[in-house]
């Protein structure tokens, strides 16, 4: 997709980088008006609209697609890519790490709460002037699982320190989805939170007027957006989540984009969708927009489209479903040890490209973490073909030790696109 783009951008920016060695001096001031009962974010004395990358890869990328912001999450992330940000053209959302519960952080502890002010009164002083700076993001999803209230304390004495230092630009929070408890709460006990953020996915269309409901009247973002969230899903009868095919995300993000975030005129000052890269959560595909190699899925003819306006010159395949011996992800698919078993797929593309189709078989996985935190990917099993396997059909041999597993399935059009599948099944005796 724009591989001639892209190699111009990055020529571009390695000039830049050249030349000047370091981002030009001085903050740009960012702020918030309120214009015919409507919030408008202005930077630079320039109304500007969030269509923004949760993570810190392939920023080339996203320049070239129409993205225009980069949302980091932790300090040593946002420092990491201000300058490579700047260069391109990118604002990033400057994220402050700040201590969650159910990590062990304990906000009873003075001096525990006390250091964290500190610590980040310093990076602000530091940072505070780099124009690529677009807000602060003060802690992410310290609502999930958590029982003390007072992080929203400490919240918002972290935002007033951030208005004394800095006051071109202003601050935000995140909270794991909508409640109106924590909305309360950051109303109540954080005032010198500016901006709300909100992390969603299935429950992303009605939050505007959710918001609305439970008394916010300031500004929001939605922080991160993308397909169904591995909770939200149906399971099978061992209790593991069937994740969406990549053409459904697509879907998923299309809808979300037009009908949640750029709908509401009024309040959604923008959004960041996530994952701008790749990880394992739940499944190796679930959230990343880009698979494990850089490939892109249909999700990014989406982003592109909503972003820019028109669609790229070369599409991505689309999948219309996956099946294992006859029988679809939501059926709740057993097999015997050892049983030959048969994987079809039904893909078709746009531009008529010839498909290659690559497998992928794991354990399901049992390193199963909240909020995002690091998960490990299990171990790939080996997939032992049997007779009449060719192109979008996969015969194997089951594996012999009982237990849950996933098969992926990876169709890629030689263009730097893919679709993406699985289908969770049991081997029971």
């Amino acid at each position: 997709m724009k591989k001639a783009q892209l190699f111009l951008i990055s020529f571009l920016v390695s000039m830049v980088s050249s030349l000047y060695g370091q981002a030009p001096e001085g903050p740009i001031r960012v702020e918030m008006r309120q214009e015919n009962g409507a919030w408008q974010l202005y930077r630079g004395g320039k109304p500007y609209y969030i269509n923004g990358v949760g993570g810190q890869s392939y920023l080339d990328n996203a320049k070239a697609y129409g993205a225009n912001s980069v949302r980091t999450w932790g300090a040593g992330e946002a420092i990491a890519i201000l300058d490579e940000a700047h260069a391109r053209g990118l604002t990033v959302l400057f994220g402050l790490w700040v201590g969650c519960e159910r990590q062990g952080f304990d906000y009873d502890d003075a001096k525990a709460v006390k250091a964290q002010l500190d610590r980040f009164t310093e990076v602000v002083k530091t940072y505070k002037d780099h124009p690529a700076i677009l807000m602060w993001g003060i802690g992410n999803e310290t609502d999930l699982f958590y029982s003390d209230f007072k992080v929203w304390n400490a919240i918002n004495d972290i935002a007033k320190m951030v208005h004394e230092i800095d006051p071109d630009h202003p601050t935000m929070t995140v909270t794991a989805g909508l409640d109106v408890a924590e909305v309360q709460l950051v109303m109540e006990r954080a005032p010198h939170i500016d901006v709300y953020g909100v992390n969603t996915y299935g429950g992303l269309i009605g939050i505007d007027k959710e918001i609305r409901s439970f008394g916010w009247t300031k500004p929001y973002v939605i922080t991160e957006w993308g397909p169904n969230g591995h909770w939200e899903v149906p399971k099978t009868e061992w209790g593991v989540p069937i994740e969406q095919m990549s053409s459904e995300k697509a879907q998923s993000y299309q809808e979300r984009y037009e009908k949640g975030i750029a709908a509401d005129k009024e309040m959604c000052i923008g959004s960041y969708v996530f994952l701008w890269g790749n990880k394992q959560e739940t499944t190796p595909t679930w959230y990343g927009v880009f698979l494990e190699d850089g490939t892109e899925t249909e999700v990014m003819d989406v982003l592109e489209y909503e972003w820019s306006g028109k669609m790229p010159e070369n599409r991505s395949p689309h999948i219309a479903d996956i099946t294992l011996d006859g029988k679809g992800r939501y059926e709740s698919v057993y097999v015997s040890p050892g049983a030959t078993c048969k994987l079809e797929t039904q893909v078709t593309d746009p531009d008529g490209d010839v498909l290659q189709y690559k497998w992928e078989l794991l354990p399901e996985s049992t390193d199963i973490k909240s909020g995002g935190d690091a998960e490990a990917k299990p171990e790939p099993v080996e997939i032992v073909l049997r007779p009449g396997s060719a192109g979008g059909v996969l015969n194997f041999k089951a594996p012999k030790k009982e237990g849950a597993y996933r098969l992926f399935a990876y169709i890629y059009d030689g263009n730097g696109n893919a679709a993406t599948a699985n289908i969770p099944f049991y081997v029971k005796k």
